[in-house]
């Protein structure tokens, strides 16, 4: 389905994020099903975050966030949407937003997924071979 520009709008209005939102769609992911409250809280500041939002209720009901330097490099990740309103192109939507963002289409974007490739794909992305190093890895003991 085509998204509805009449029903729902993307703001990176950091002011308008609902945080009971996003920590309750993040705790029924895969990536994020553990990740405290306050951890959530606080990566918010120091992200482009994009919120969806109904136009005629102003509730949320979709979430993306970036992390980037703004010059070389951007992180998407987080991007969810509520499960009573997929399908009607909300996370076409968010993607939109996020890669057409002036900060963001001037950097190279990287995200990390087990599903929704197509949707990605749409916008770019390309599968590609990645390292990751956990932050509960243990941290070499010299150089």
């Amino acid at each position: 389905m085509a998204p509805d520009p009449q029903r729902y709008e993307v703001s990176t209005d950091q002011a308008r994020l609902d945080l009971d939102f996003i920590c309750a769609q993040l705790a029924t992911t895969y990536w994020a099903a553990d990740r405290p409250r306050e951890v959530v809280a606080a990566s918010l500041p120091g992200s482009l975050c994009f919120g969806a939002y109904e136009k005629a209720t102003g509730r949320q009901v979709g979430f993306g966030r970036v992390v980037t330097d703004g010059a070389t490099f951007s992180w998407v990740c987080d991007v969810i949407v509520d499960p009573s309103c997929r399908g009607q192109g909300i996370g076409r939507q968010l993607m939109f937003a996020i890669v057409t963002h002036p900060v963001v289409r001037v950097t190279n974007a990287m995200l990390g997924t087990k599903d929704a490739h197509g949707l990605y794909e749409r916008y770019g992305f390309r599968r590609r071979e990645m390292m990751r190093r956990a932050a509960e890895e243990p941290l070499p003991t010299s150089p």
